[in-house]
């Protein structure tokens, strides 16, 4: 299967994040732009369909999802590297980094602008186990998040973008502005605020984990969170730090 670098006018953009994230919000910014598709986590069927039974079933509406999406990722890249929806000048694609499985090849990447957002470890797992207890770093996207990372670098001879959930809340219009010059796009005003409720295409998991967007109409303000990792993972909390500094020394500040 071989997907070559193109040259077209479209914009299509994969933003590479981990769970609890501001990843949403984000989905929501630049679906705002009336010359922006949007499309919600694509691969999230043949994530599910490819982990251990436990792990598939700790997500919920776990069955919903596999009914929703292609589990076959080969159909998926087909359709994120075809038509764009609605003939617009930018695709922006919300993915989750992990999952990027071992056995999916990666050459489709390279007709992408691929962008990484990331979320201080702490504030990311003290979030992501109030669904799911237990998490292991694979769980929250980081080393997959590195692993791509550099491996962009190296075959593109470029940096990517990088963009951090706290430096986005403090100061939407500059980062947004920067990341928007970075792949070739100008700023819209229209990033910076939406209506609120769902959108038709926010996945079938909205229900279980998009509450909280669904109520804002723009970015909120950072407020830091008191909560404290449970002792139990405090190994994958120093594992997951490890490779958040290594994003974070590449990201865009305004």
């Amino acid at each position: 299967m071989e997907h070559k670098r193109t040259t077209e006018t479209v914009t299509r953009m994969a933003m590479w994040s981990g769970p609890r994230n501001i990843s949403t919000a984000l989905m929501r910014s630049w679906g705002s732009r009336p010359d922006c598709a949007v499309s919600d986590e694509p691969l999230y069927a043949h994530y599910l369909e490819t982990c251990e039974p436990a792990l598939r079933e700790s997500h919920p509406g776990w069955q919903d999802v596999l009914k929703s999406q292609p589990m076959d990722w080969r159909k998926v890249v087909d359709q994120l590297s075809g038509d764009v929806p609605g003939n617009k000048d930018i695709w922006y694609q919300k993915q989750m980094s992990h999952h990027l499985t071992r056995g999916m090849e990666r050459d489709w990447l390279l007709g992408m602008q691929n962008c990484f957002l990331i979320r201080e470890p702490r504030e990311m797992i003290t979030s992501f186990i109030k669904v799911i207890p237990d998490p292991r770093p694979e769980h929250l996207g980081l080393p997959q998040q590195v692993e791509l990372f550099e491996w962009l670098k190296k075959e593109t001879g470029t940096t990517p973008p990088v963009i951090d959930s706290r430096d986005v809340l403090e100061n939407p219009r500059g980062v947004l502005g920067s990341l928007c010059s970075r792949v070739g796009v100008p700023f819209d005003e229209a990033m910076l605020s939406w209506e609120p409720g769902p959108r038709p295409e926010d996945g079938v998991w909205a229900p279980h984990w998009y509450a909280s967007v669904e109520k804002s109409t723009s970015f909120g303000r950072y407020t830091p969170k008191p909560d404290k990792v449970p002792s139990r993972l405090h190994g994958v909390l120093a594992e997951c730090q490890s490779l958040y500094d290594v994003l974070a020394d590449h990201r865009i500040e305004s």
